[in-house]
């Protein structure tokens, strides 16, 4: 059953005159909530908008999904629940993995895919080896003091960019939630579990915007390397690091405004 507790961040002039337009549908990163989102809405013109806590996140803390075909389900769910029936998505992370995962069992109503520093999918003969890297994560999130994992959570590669001040304000905003929800959907979202959809990537007709950061190594080399394959995909670089929604929220929201200003 679809919780009763999602919140539809609707509000002044971010509700759209255009009622004919798809709403945009967020979804955040591990360890994040729906408030992550707030500047980039805050940035919007008219756009309809539903920001969701995932599984196991923010007020949905107690919900459990056992794969991406789980979420998948649980998220066809929650926008029938909230009347959603036009919609494009943007992802951030595991919300991008995710996101990706459902535009590939081609929604109905689903119009645009947006994603922000999310993997595709590793080779087979990677995936055992990261789903041991996420399972000893998710050990120390089950047994150890949240605030003493996040402190070694933020030192991985792809916090690099980070300051000690930021990585700190991280740290203690990610402190609200509960560690044996987050090592659940570690578990069963691990990018080790997730099916490959490079292929799905370059041959799909459905619009795809990827956001990279210049200084997210990885990321952005990924991407690049995406653009080349599927040609029809728009790759998006903007100045920062992996988390650019919360560095460059403007940047991100001004390229929604354009796009849905072609809406007419």
């Amino acid at each position: 059953m679809v919780s009763r507790i999602l919140v539809k961040r609707f509000g002044g002039s971010r509700v759209s005159s255009k009622p004919q337009a798809p709403t945009l549908v967020l979804l955040h990163g591990l360890l994040g909530d729906r408030q992550d989102w707030d500047e980039v809405i805050a940035d919007l013109e008219g756009v309809n908008c539903l920001a969701l806590d995932l599984p196991g996140h923010g007020e949905n803390h107690q919900i459990r999904v056992a794969s991406f075909k789980a979420f998948h389900r649980w998220l066809c769910d929650t926008l029938i629940y909230r009347g959603v029936s036009r919609y494009c998505l943007l992802g951030y992370s595991l919300g991008g993995r995710l996101a990706l995962y459902h535009a590939s069992r081609q929604p109905p109503g689903l119009e645009a895919l947006w994603l922000e520093s999310a993997h595709p999918g590793l080779p087979a003969s990677e995936r055992s080896a990261r789903i041991a890297h996420d399972e000893r994560w998710a050990t120390r999130f089950e047994q150890e003091p949240l605030e003493t994992v996040l402190a070694d959570w933020y030192q991985q590669a792809v916090f690099a960019d980070l300051t000690e001040g930021q990585r700190g304000r991280q740290i203690q905003r990610r402190l609200a939630n509960r560690g044996p929800a987050i090592a659940s959907m570690l578990r069963s979202t691990s990018l080790g579990h997730q099916p490959s959809r490079w292929s799905w990537l370059e041959n799909t007709t459905l619009p795809v915007s990827y956001f990279s950061g210049q200084r997210d190594a990885k990321f952005h080399t990924l991407a690049s390397h995406l653009a080349m394959m599927a040609p029809h995909l728009r790759h998006i670089t903007l100045e920062g690091g992996h988390n650019l929604h919360a560095e460059q929220p403007e940047m991100i929201a001004q390229q929604f405004n354009a796009w849905y200003r072609t809406l007419g």
